[in-house]
Parts: C-alpha cells; structure tokens; sequence
C-alpha cells in the first residue's frame, strides 16, 4: 500500500515529544491557556518533521505525506488527526495557516535539498524551518510582529546549533549536510570528513567557526525578551535564550563527532533559574526606564 494512503500521518511518528526537545516547548513558563495551541502546532510539525526524516520511506510518499498534511491543514482532508487539530486551533485563533506551510516547505526541502551552499544559503533553510515557529507562538500571544527579527535571529540559531550538535548524525543516517560547502572548503574539509570517529583539525575548526558565526547571530536576539509583552512568553524566551548562549559556548570547545554536545539537567536547572532572573531584571529596568521618563502627572 503507497504509505500516503490508508494510514494515520501520525502512525509515522518517531515517538519523539515536545519533552525530548533541546529547547522549552510550552512549559509551563507559558500561560495555561496559549499551551494547547502551540502543542497542537508542535505535534503537527513534529509529525511533519518525522515523515522526512523518516529512515525508510522512499522520497515520493513522504512528499505525498506532507501534501496529504498540508491539504488537512486547508481544509481539503480529514485523514490526519494532526492536521485537523490544528486547522481548528487556527480556527478558533483566527490565525493563518502560513507559518505552518512554511515548515512544511522546510520539511520538502528536507526530501529532497541534502547540501548547502553556504551560510545565507542555509539561513534561507531557517525561515522556513526554524523562524514560522517563533512567530507563530509571538501571534498566539498576539505580540507585535515589530519583534519578529530578534525571533528570527534566535529561532535561526537555535536550528544551527542542532545542525552542528547532529552533523555526524544527519550525514551518516540521512545523507543529509546542513554543514555549509564554502565553509568545508575554506577549512580544507570534505563532506566525508562528518562520518568519522572524530573530527579531523580542519573539520573542527569549520565547526568551531561556525558555532562562533552562530554566537553571533544569537547575540541578535538578545533584545527580544525585554521587548515582548506577555510576561511569562518573556520569562520563556530568556530561558531559551541562556540556553542556547551555553550550548554555543559547549559547541565551541566540542567535537560533535563523538562528544555529546548536550546539556544535563542541573546545568539546565540552573540556566533556567539564570534565565528567569535575568528576565525580570531587564523587564523590570524597561519599566523604571520608563517610569521615570514619563512621571505621573507630568
């Protein structure tokens, strides 16, 4: 049976959830009542993402799974649960189902785009596959899109580190380089170096390079919690990202090759705790900023 017919999109899950992700999906930093959307909208991308990620369907059904998904998405199926939860999530939101599309394009790039030519090659990737999920959890908080670039920055980042914390995996296993080629090349690298036990100087020194890039780019994003409204969205995207600051630094002393590129939960815990505080100290000097810019009665 062609695996666009007859089954569930789901049923192609990998069992992975919004608990196993590197970064916070939905904690409970996020009001109780915008969770359930942006569960819904992770379990449909999650979905998604599986299907082309998928280690035994062939390309052609898992671009029929996606279309089949994205037609859920749209109102033109009721074969996926996924999609229709969602659809009726946008629904109740008034919200458009393009941030959705857009990862689903990431996702076909996934099937069928395997290399990257170089650094705004692969930031053209990001907005598709990384940046729709910020701005769709910034529209579920009905958040100004004045903030949308300092998303874009951290939500770009967080997608580079995981390409460089799983180079090895997605090479080997997927024949899959999100390493871009220029970058290779200037190092004096090779796309066959990624399948080694360790990574050779020249590799390393790719990589280290670019989670510096990475560094970067990350710094761009620095603003976009003080300057989100919602609190506790806020509080969240501190967390996330502290986060992301010390897997760059991690990733800068590491070889992804055969270090695990990863943090564990006290170091999580207290990045967490970091996160918040420092949240609150840039909320709360915005509001004496401003408070003594424009006094009561003045």
């Amino acid at each position: 049976m062609n695996a666009a017919n007859g089954k569930d999109a789901a049923d192609w899950r990998s069992g992975k959830g919004h608990r196993d992700e590197n970064f916070p999906v939905a904690s409970w930093l996020i009001a109780a009542r915008h969770r359930a959307p942006i569960l819904a909208f992770y379990n449909f991308v999650r979905t998604a993402d599986d299907i082309a990620d998928h280690a035994t369907l062939p390309p052609e059904q898992k671009l029929a799974l996606l279309g089949r998904l994205e037609a859920g998405l749209l109102g033109r199926s009721d074969e996926d649960a996924a999609a229709v939860r969602l659809r009726g999530v946008l629904a109740d939101r008034k919200l458009s189902p393009k941030h959705a599309q857009d990862l689903l394009a990431a996702f076909r790039l996934d099937v069928t785009k395997l290399r990257y030519r170089d650094w705004d090659d692969l930031i053209g990737y990001c907005s598709l596959s990384a940046m729709p999920v910020g701005r769709f959890v910034c529209d579920v908080h009905g958040e100004s899109r004045s903030v949308w670039p300092a998303n874009d920055a951290l939500c770009a980042a967080l997608q580079i580190i995981n390409h460089l914390q799983d180079c090895k995996e997605d090479y080997l296993a997927l024949d899959r380089v999100y390493v871009p080629l220029d970058a290779l090349t200037e190092a004096g690298a090779s796309v066959e170096a990624l399948g080694e036990t360790r990574a050779s100087p020249a590799l390393l020194a790719c990589l280290h390079k670019l989670a510096e890039r990475t560094k970067r780019l990350l710094s761009e994003s620095d603003g976009f919690s003080p300057s989100i409204d919602d609190w506790r969205l806020s509080l969240e995207v501190s967390v996330i990202n502290t986060l992301a600051h010390r897997l760059t630094r991690v990733l800068m002393a590491s070889d992804p090759l055969c270090d695990r590129v990863h943090l564990k939960a006290p170091a999580v815990a207290g990045l967490t705790l970091v996160g918040a505080l420092t949240c609150a100290s840039r909320r709360f000097g915005r509001r004496y900023s401003a408070s003594s810019h424009n006094p009561r009665g003045a």
